[in-house]
């Protein structure tokens, strides 16, 4: 841990510690190294920064090279919140996009069930603060949240995971019914079982004051009849309502005109853009790094879409056209350039043109993204200059661990870090076992194991003089008495703590609330559990947590 702060806040007082996510397993080297010092990897960062605040020498070049109609885009940004019935304040921010010196801070995600994991609003808190703190600089910044419609992955958004009442991961699924295989979610309408899947949500969660106001935004923006996309962008943006967020829908037709030339240019480039990505990809690998995106010769950096609307990956072949994978279509390229400016609408960028599609629509001075989206970065900033686009800057968003009274008390009373619960349960619990609830045992497992120890190195000497080959067999029998004694005394450990039921309890609801799935809350656990809680009061709190001056993991004790 490296900070610890505390900020008044309503009628509470936020306490919030810090770590790095150098500390956290599982990260990658390429990330923890951006967030150390992002300049010293310029070569693959050419935007970065050294703090956020540097993001404002940004604005000039960004609104020099923005040639996109702001008046045709800002009209389809009014229509698409209007539809997520949006604020007062959102439209407020669109007028000012219509502004030739307005920048945007954009953030982005798929369209999970309910908002999918906490990150999802983490991300759109982290860019309303970004353009807030470039507008107090006298910048006019607005936040913009790029809702990833196009993505036709619909089992991996489909479900939601929420603590309940009794602190266990419950997960809840909708089903609308068999899908086209390349299906966008954008294009998936919701069905009558989405009644039951909110239901289902809130028959895990207790009755509190908020309920009923829960009940009453996931029933409005996930209705029978409705897209998946738009219902996620419908109750993110009620959620955020107050401040201004300006949802944007690459699937909206005008949306797709814009982005005619540069899909077009995409296509007329595309050989230049594989080639870039190969080179770069060497350079990662000889600094040690890793890719995100596995880039051959025969890569296309579009989806083509059917008539149906389902999107197949183009792949080059060797008489230099290019096929759908499903191998029902070719095409060379002049024809997917001239399909590209006249037919926007059949195509999509995939992961590695999606940012550059994104900056040539908007005017991006900045993009907040997580871990594996700075590690994209790295990879697509030659496409960037493939295409003549300025790179944009990428910083990472917020990153929060909500640790409620309860699991504090727990952590405080067993002498628990944060940091420890990465060694695992079965280990934490061994050691309040030994310190708090049998030490007298957990010495006597500790004495034994060292006698032992001690009289098997006794007998190894002697059977080394003796004959080293029943030295040999005793070094392989040790191993086992060694295996067979710790076997016990993990048992131990598990039976005295499930005979004090209300410790092992604790120990197992502070895991599922802190590292459900063995992974940070913020990538497995919906907001839903603390709106019921908390209410409204608990994004005012996350966004008062915010601190743009600090890449590392965040505690917040409530």
């Amino acid at each position: 841990m490296k900070q610890e702060t505390a900020r008044q806040n309503g009628n509470i007082i936020l306490r919030t510690k810090s770590l790095s996510f150098a500390d956290i397993p599982g990260q990658t080297r390429l990330f923890t190294d951006y967030q150390q010092d992002p300049l010293k990897l310029s070569e693959f960062y050419p935007a970065a920064v050294s703090s956020y605040t540097g993001v404002a020498g940004r604005v000039s070049g960004v609104l020099a090279n923005y040639k996109t109609d702001r008046s045709a885009l800002c009209d389809a940004l009014d229509e698409i919140n209007k539809n997520c019935g949006a604020g007062e304040k959102t439209f407020e921010n669109i007028a000012l996009l219509r502004r030739t010196d307005c920048v945007a801070v954009v953030t982005g995600q798929q369209a999970g069930l309910f908002t999918g994991p906490l990150y999802t609003i983490y991300k759109a808190l982290s860019v309303i603060k970004m353009a807030e703190c470039l507008c107090e600089r006298g910048i006019t910044a607005v936040p913009v949240f790029w809702t990833a419609s196009e993505d036709h992955d619909f089992e991996e958004v489909s479900n939601a995971f929420a603590l309940n009442a009794q602190g266990e991961l419950v997960e809840v699924k909708v089903s609308p019914g068999p899908l086209p295989e390349g299906l966008p979610v954008g294009y998936v309408k919701l069905d009558a079982s989405i009644a039951k899947t909110i239901d289902d949500l809130l028959s895990e969660l207790p009755v509190t004051d908020f309920t009923a106001e829960l009940k009453a935004a996931l029933s409005e923006a996930w209705s029978e009849g409705a897209g998946y996309a738009e219902a996620f962008s419908r109750l993110l943006s009620r959620m955020l309502r107050k401040y201004g967020l300006i949802i944007f829908d690459p699937l909206h037709p005008q949306m797709k005109r814009l982005a005619a030339p540069v899909y077009r240019n995409a296509v007329e480039r595309s050989a230049g853009i594989v080639s870039a990505l190969i080179e770069r990809d060497k350079k990662l690998k000889a600094e040690g790094y890793h890719s995100q995106v596995l880039v051959e010769e025969d890569y296309f950096p579009l989806f083509l879409h059917s008539e149906d609307g389902t999107r197949h990956s183009l792949r080059k072949i060797k008489d230099g056209k290019f096929r759908t994978k499903d191998k029902a279509r070719e095409f060379a390229v002049e024809e997917l350039a001239e399909l590209a400016a006249a037919e926007p609408q059949k195509f999509s960028p995939t992961v590695v043109l999606r940012p550059v599609v994104q900056d040539y629509l908007l005017p991006t001075v900045c993009y907040f993204g997580g871990g594996a989206e700075i590690a994209y970065f790295a990879q697509n900033s030659v496409v960037y200059e493939a295409l003549g686009r300025p790179v944009t800057t990428v910083l990472h968003r917020q990153s929060f661990t909500v640790v409620a009274a309860k699991h504090a008390r727990t952590m405080e009373k067993y002498g628990i870090e944060f940091t420890g619960l990465f060694e695992g349960e079965e280990k934490v619990r061994a050691r309040v076992v030994e310190k708090f609830l049998n030490p007298e045992t957990a010495q006597a497992f500790a004495e034994t194991e060292e006698k032992i120890n001690t009289e098997l190195d006794r007998l190894h000497r002697i059977l080394s003089e003796l004959d080293p080959t029943l030295a040999n067999n005793l070094a392989t029998r040790r191993r086992k008495i060694i295996y067979h004694i710790g076997a016990l005394r993990k048992k131990f450990y598990y039976s005295q703590a499930r005979r004090d039921e209300v410790v092992h309890r604790r120990i197992e609801t502070l895991f599922t609330a802190l590292l459900p799935n063995k992974a940070l809350q913020e990538r497995a656990v919906n907001i839903t559990a603390f709106l019921d809680l908390y209410g409204p009061y608990f994004i005012d709190w996350v966004y008062d947590a915010i601190d743009l001056d600090d890449r590392g993991h965040r505690l917040i004790y409530l």
